[in-house]
């Protein structure tokens, strides 16, 4: 299975999970042009233009802002996801109510996203300082995710202790081989 990594605001570091599956499963990385200032237009058309470059089917591994970026191009390259096998959405950031967000970010915020038309799972944390849980909850729901909570990790990146990730690997291991996520993270 390929793999593309979708980094959010300011990228993946070396130490980022993201980064570590990068290297362990052979991933690619979707290299945004502009890390701090994102541009939502250039974002999706960046991530659509990776898809675009396989023709064999494609697991998304986002996090945060990457979230939106696939959110967004499931709605505007429709024709285009179908390259699309699953997607693992992890720590998508409350865009709208935000204040820690740069106003840059404001436009990847959709307005009413449709169902996503692949397999896909959030996965939130309840104590994100980006979104609270039944935020994300809610949004999974609006798009046809299934919502996964994590407990109590942060944002899920080096500054909540996540560089290694193994809960997020056995995840994203049964969302490629279709089988039940219920054992990736105990009933919190």
């Amino acid at each position: 299975m390929r793999g593309l990594i979708v980094p959010g605001l300011n990228g993946s570091g070396p130490d980022h999970w993201q980064t570590l599956w990068e290297k362990r499963y052979g991933f690619e990385r979707v290299e945004q042009c502009d890390w701090e200032n994102p541009d939502v237009a250039v974002w999706v058309k960046t991530l659509d233009a990776a898809i675009m470059a396989h023709p064999e089917p494609l697991v998304l591994v986002a996090h945060s802002l990457g979230c939106f970026t696939v959110i967004l191009l499931a709605g505007l390259y429709v024709d285009h996801t179908n390259r699309v096998q699953s997607a693992l959405l992890i720590a998508p950031p409350d865009i709208a109510s935000s204040t820690a967000l740069p106003d840059s970010t404001k436009g990847f915020a959709p307005h009413n996203p449709g169902k996503l038309p692949f397999p896909s799972v959030i996965v939130g944390s309840k104590n994100d300082p980006y979104m609270k849980p039944e935020t994300a909850q809610d949004l999974a729901s609006a798009i046809g995710s299934r919502f996964v909570n994590a407990g109590f990790v942060g944002h899920i990146n080096v500054d909540s202790g996540h560089g290694p990730w193994p809960q997020g690997e056995v995840l994203l291991q049964n969302l490629i081989n279709k089988k039940s996520l219920d054992k990736c993270f105990p009933v919190v």
